[in-house]
């Protein structure tokens, strides 16, 4: 098989009370599975099968809608489950925090920016921090679409991102999505995020070269 269901670095339980560990189970191994199996029976016999899942991203409007909702699916929470982490939270700091303030202001206007991007994405999708040209910039994306999508409305390199389906939140927080937007907050993994925005940084300076 192509593609597998990633370990998650923390137990399903390590993001309460912010994120419940039944939301993680079910998320994780159920929705999550679900995509990898999907994605694996979409693209078996195909020269898709020899690609990286940013590969089949970047040029997504070759396939079948399956590959899409299906490796969008697992791309994004590959990701998503990287950007979470135990006792994290707090802010960023860095580079990363002076090209936040750079782009939106301060921190506090980027979280309000990000936040209003999950809580007004109608129905399914994704809310993202980007980098595109070299600037951070905040955008949304249906379903389960993402920023290194060819038929992405707004292209970049994601460095964070939420994901806003019901799916990853109303076993605890029901219709409340605002309320689990907040609560994100209290999980992001800044390290991890700060590691993803240098390098991006870097692979863009190399491609300008």
């Amino acid at each position: 098989m192509a593609f597998e269901l990633p370990k998650l670095n923390y137990a399903t339980t390590a993001l309460e009370p912010h994120i419940d560990g039944r939301t993680m189970e079910i998320h994780h191994g159920k929705h999550h599975q679900a995509y990898v199996t999907n994605l694996n029976n979409a693209i078996a016999g195909t020269d898709a099968e020899k690609l990286s899942i940013d590969e089949i991203c970047k040029n997504i409007s070759k396939y079948p809608v399956a590959v899409r909702n299906n490796g969008g699916g697992h791309f994004n929470h590959s990701l998503f489950w990287t950007l979470m982490a135990p006792n994290a939270g707090g802010a960023p700091s860095g580079d990363l925090a002076k090209a936040i303030d750079a782009a939106f202001g301060s921190f506090d206007e980027f979280k309000k920016l990000f936040a209003a991007a999950g809580t007004t994405r109608f129905g399914s999708g994704w809310a993202w921090l980007i980098l595109k040209d070299a600037k951070l910039a905040i955008s949304s994306t249906p379903n389960q679409d993402n920023p290194l999508m060819d038929v992405a409305e707004m292209k970049g390199i994601p460095v964070l991102a939420i994901d806003v389906w019901e799916h990853a939140y109303y076993l605890n927080y029901q219709n409340r999505r605002p309320d689990y937007i907040t609560a994100f907050w209290n999980v992001v993994n800044w390290a991890e995020v700060d590691k993803l925005y240098k390098n991006a940084m870097d692979k863009l300076l190399k491609e300008a070269k």
